[in-house]
């Protein structure tokens, strides 16, 4: 006897009778990770000000320039050189240009004019020219003399300003009190949403924020936004083919290769104590780092399945460098920091947070709402790299 019981097709079209089979897992596909404020981790501090400030120093220069397109009576016997800075020497200094064996001794200084006795040390003659940098090797004082006038820097205050980030979060008391596939409880997966989202935009801004041009502080019409990473890069700021920086590959010269890396690393390196061991950089230039991995330097054994065509840590003359995969950050740029001197910080009592609004029906609000800025130290110390091919 065949069955005739009560069966799932016998429901109805709709199957009203019959629960659903939904998994209690809900997928999200929105990018939301943060590995740039993930590397750079906690700040030992928070700020305890809108305008969060911190002082910089630096060492007195011990290099210039020759500022003089001419010379008397050339430029291998000349005696007076007129330099971009004279308050950076003093006499007794010694003084060799670029990379020549000569050493030039100062024996006067009257404001950018140096009076010089050449080929000191019975040095080789060398020919100076418009530009060339000078370095300082250092001062020697003659024994029993008076001391010398004192010189000094001037330390500096440096500065950037909180960023207010928000999210509104409503749920009616009804939909708050329905059983939900995947959810337990509504308003607690609202704001876990929107801490993802408003963590995606703190790197976001991170990497690419900058303040108002006027009136950064804020005001009621003025919202207050902090400076980014990138807008703070001034003094190592290259393009390839240009200045120190190397051409790259490719049939515009700009596209990045180990050349043209080492050398932005190297100019960091001139300009500061530092260390870059941070590189980031999008997913077009990182498959370029991958391919610095040339395949006449790979070696599999005949028993090896996997192939491995990526770079995570990159290893220079210059530093040690951990690879960053960032959405956020130009597709044609490569950012260089020194991880040490940058800390993303909340302001004090304001990191994210959940905070209830008053209830005026039947639903519940709050806001989820932090309030972050960016110490960016010493930034000769750090380094970037635009207008790479993509």
């Amino acid at each position: 006897m065949s069955f005739n019981g009560k069966s799932t097709f016998a429901a109805g079209a709709d199957l009203p009778e019959i629960a659903e089979d939904v998994s209690d897992i809900v997928g999200i596909i929105s990018p939301f990770e943060t590995p740039l404020l993930d590397h750079l981790g906690m700040a030992t501090r928070p700020a305890t000000s809108t305008i969060h400030e911190w002082i910089e120093d630096s060492l007195l220069p011990n290099t210039d320039t020759v500022n003089q397109v001419t010379f008397t009576p050339n430029a291998a016997d000349a005696t007076s050189i007129t330099v971009a800075n004279g308050g950076r020497f003093q006499v007794g200094d010694q003084i060799r240009p670029a990379n020549a064996t000569e050493i030039i001794l100062v024996t006067a200084v009257a404001a950018n004019v140096l009076t010089v006795s050449r080929r000191y040390g019975s040095t080789t003659s060398s020919n100076l020219s418009n530009g060339i940098r000078l370095t300082i090797l250092g001062n020697a004082a003659l024994e029993g003399a008076d001391a010398s006038p004192a010189r000094f820097t001037q330390r500096t205050r440096k500065q950037n300003y909180t960023q207010i980030y928000s999210a509104t979060i409503d749920v009616t008391g009804t939909m708050q009190a329905m059983r939900a596939h995947g959810i337990r409880d509504e308003i607690d997966y609202q704001k876990q949403e929107r801490l993802r989202e408003l963590l995606r935009d703190l790197e976001n801004c991170v990497i690419n924020g900058t303040a108002p041009a006027a009136t950064q502080q804020g005001s009621t019409t003025v919202r207050r936004t902090m400076n980014g990473i990138l807008k703070q890069i001034t003094t190592n700021a290259f393009t390839p083919n240009s200045g120190p920086i190397p051409a790259g590959g490719g049939a515009g010269n700009n596209e990045l290769n180990e050349a043209v890396l080492n050398a932005a690393l190297r100019q960091v390196w001139e300009q500061s104590n530092g260390s870059v061991d941070t590189i980031v950089v999008g997913g077009a230039q990182k498959r370029r780092i991958n391919q610095f991995i040339s395949s006449t330097n790979r070696f599999y054994n005949s028993d090896q399945s996997r192939f491995r065509d990526m770079v995570g840590v990159y290893e220079s003359d210059f530093g040690v460098c951990r690879v960053i995969l960032s959405r956020w950050m130009p597709q044609d740029t490569l950012m260089l920091l020194d991880r040490g001197r940058a800390q993303v910080m909340p302001l004090a009592g304001r990191a994210f947070h959940y905070k209830p609004l008053a209830v005026t029906g039947d639903s519940m609000s709050g806001q989820v709402l932090g309030e972050y800025t960016l110490e960016f130290k010493n930034e000769a110390g750090h380094g970037l790299v635009r207008g790479l091919a993509v």
